[in-house]
């Protein structure tokens, strides 16, 4: 749906059932979440041209959002395994997902997802682009700008939700880049092919250049644009360079026009930033974007954690939350070391969860602090089973407390007979269980 289509149905004094699921889902009234919607303060992925999708609000007052990217590469193409790694983002309760596959029949990796997944579901075009053309003929710059929108309309076509598109990098920013002198310079894969298709053209970025036609594209079927931080960070050295700020303006300027013509559009962020910076990253982008829906990257909060790179995002991601960021994009632990495998995501979705609930929990979303006195009643009552239904993580919860827990004692293997709570509440006249409200 996108902000026409929902300002012709309040004009006709109506509001889609999407918005009212939504709402309902986010204890907020539809009419304030419609209000957000054509401010462009949240934006609902729902492409008109596919299947039946979750209704989702991404934004300013929704509760934090976490995506799950999964798909293949040329060192390993299954499309069994990217099903799996679906699955497992699904129940470990992702907001959205995105096929960022590289290798093997794309459009058949693509289709076999989309068809199992209820979720907002988003890809990036320029990957099918570069790896089209380099097996025809093996450059990935060997592709004209119509190859480029070609593959728009079809993942437009097949009913992707949302569309990240690199439509900021421009060539005064490629000039900014080469005076700043990066540590890293590009790490962004779609960033890097539009970079490359730039200089050996000697052409200006056809998504930047003809950036009403891609609107043209996406608004056909309601897609959501995701305008893509190209020149993200990709190590703290390099956060809050020159190069990144321009391209930061640009994306701004762009997500104005894209709300201007009905598409509703998200503004993507980095990347590995050190932790005293995430706040005035966040507040910069919604200041630049006008409170577009800004959707980051972790952040990756330091470079030398290899192998726990879930939790060095969740650290930033938590931070970037409570500042006003509203979709996290989780990291795996493989980040940096491989492509991650099935529970790999699983955990990687678990990690970003925490972040983004504790972000909620910061920035006062309705119902997000209910959750942890819940889980504080269950806790003071002893109540095992009450704790593990409660738990972000059941499975694993659950799991834990049966390899660790003491037969025939009340408390944990932590305490045993001596835990603070019990004690407390036997000298209080208090049994367990009976404390109000659990």
């Amino acid at each position: 749906m996108n902000s026409l289509t929902l300002l012709r149905k309040l004009e006709d004094g109506s509001l889609p059932e999407a918005v009212r699921v939504a709402a309902d889902s986010e204890r907020s009234a539809a009419e304030e979440l419609a209000a957000a919607i054509l401010a462009g303060h949240v934006v609902m992925p729902a492409s008109s041209a596919g299947r039946k999708v979750r209704p989702t609000a991404i934004g300013k007052g929704m509760r934090t959002k976490v995506n799950a990217n999964i798909g293949s590469s040329s060192e390993a193409v299954s499309a069994d395994d990217e099903a799996g790694k679906l699955k497992a983002a699904v129940s470990a309760g992702a907001d959205a997902v995105m096929d960022l596959s590289s290798g093997g029949d794309l459009v058949a990796i693509r289709d076999r997802l989309l068809a199992s997944c209820d979720l907002p579901f988003g890809t990036v075009p320029i990957y099918e682009a570069a790896s089209s053309a380099r097996e025809r003929t093996g450059s990935v710059v060997d592709m004209e700008r119509e190859d480029l929108f070609a593959v728009v309309q079809a993942h437009a076509d097949a009913g992707v939700d949302f569309m990240t598109i690199h439509a900021g990098l421009s060539r005064a920013a490629l000039e900014e880049l080469s005076a700043e002198g990066r540590l890293m310079d590009v790490v962004s894969r779609g960033g890097a092919f539009m970079i490359a298709w730039m200089l050996h053209h000697d052409r200006e970025n056809p998504f930047l250049d003809d950036f009403d036609w891609l609107l043209e594209i996406l608004a056909g079927s309601d897609v959501t644009l995701s305008l893509g931080d190209g020149l993200r960070p990709g190590c703290i050295a390099d956060a809050t360079d020159r190069a990144q700020v321009h391209e930061l303006m640009t994306l701004g300027r762009l997500g104005r026009r894209a709300r201007e013509a009905g598409v509703q559009v998200m503004i993507e962020g980095p990347g590995h930033v050190p932790l005293q910076d995430i706040e005035i990253n966040v507040r910069m982008a919604k200041e630049l974007t006008g409170d577009a829906p800004f959707y980051v990257l972790g952040p990756l909060v330091t470079d030398v954690a290899p192998g726990y790179d879930h939790i060095t995002a969740a650290i930033g991601g938590a931070v970037a939350g409570a500042a006003g960021a509203d979709f996290l994009c989780y990291v795996t632990a493989a980040e940096h070391l491989g492509l991650p495998g099935t529970e790999d995501v699983r955990t990687g979705v678990i990690a970003s969860r925490i972040a983004a609930h504790a972000a909620d929990v910061a920035k006062g979303v309705a119902g997000a602090a209910d959750w942890d006195r819940q889980m504080a009643l269950a806790r003071k009552s002893l109540d095992w089973e009450a704790q593990i239904n409660l738990a972000i993580d059941p499975q694993t919860a659950r799991s834990v407390y049966r390899e660790k827990s003491s037969e025939g004692v009340e408390g944990c293997s932590m305490c045993g007979e001596l835990c603070a709570m019990k004690i407390v509440s036997d000298h209080l006249g208090i049994k367990a269980g009976e404390i109000s409200g659990c």
